[in-house]
């Protein structure tokens, strides 16, 4: 019962990712590339330091800092060091999986061996609950969110990870996120849902999200 139920949820799963992965486009081969990478985080990083410094002593913001340090580890690490190696799921592109002549790939990347969790899902999704946590703003959050999702896609557009995996990986950036904040609010009692200039994130964001637009369309052209 148990086997033919993972059997089941791994094919809903494969049937998901090649649906998904089947709309592409050159401007979108761009687009994706560029957003999956890890350059297109520094701004929203400093913009969440700049946040923090603002409303905040130096001892706040290094606990902070800390804070999303230990989350994006614990994500990364869990997905990479603990779980890839005991469930050893090949990524949709690796040549030994059977599937792999019918992904679509861009630029020849294929990605490491294993996939499940995603440790992008993870990270992505590990800062976004972190933030969401400590700030809760509405526009924020759902900012946050949408960013995550649009990272995770690109994922599954460039041919290295399951919807599955993706799901997985979020759900330990979840966890770390939580088991952080609960640890940061001991350490500190400052109120972060007064903090000012939050909104900043956002438009940083946007900012960066519309050169990646720019980038890909001319490149596209």
């Amino acid at each position: 019962m148990t086997n033919s139920l993972i059997q089941s949820l791994a094919e809903t799963d494969q049937t998901a990712f090649l649906f998904l992965n089947g709309f592409h486009n050159t401007f979108w081969d761009y687009f994706m590339s560029l957003f999956t990478g890890k350059f297109i985080w520094i701004p929203m990083y400093a913009t969440i330091l700049y946040v923090l410094i603002r409303n905040y002593n130096w001892k706040t913001v290094l606990i902070c800092l800390a804070a999303i340090a230990l989350t994006i580890t614990f994500a990364d690490q869990i997905c990479a060091s603990v779980i890839r190696p005991a469930v050893e799921r090949y990524r949709p592109s690796n040549p030994e999986n059977p599937i792999a002549d019918l992904v679509y790939i861009v630029n020849g990347r294929r990605g490491g061996g294993y996939g499940f969790p995603s440790c992008h899902a993870s990270n992505s999704f590990g800062l976004a609950f972190f933030v969401m946590l400590l700030f809760r703003k509405q526009w924020l959050s759902l900012f946050l969110c949408s960013w995550a999702i649009v990272n995770c896609y690109t994922r599954i557009y460039l041919g290295l990870h399951y919807p599955g995996d993706l799901l997985a990986g979020m759900l330990v950036g979840g966890c770390g996120a939580g088991i952080m904040y609960y640890l940061l609010r001991i350490f500190t009692k400052d109120d972060f849902t007064k903090a000012k200039h939050t909104n900043t994130i956002i438009y940083i964001g946007m900012l960066t999200l519309f050169y990646i637009i720019i980038y890909s369309g001319i490149k596209a052209i």
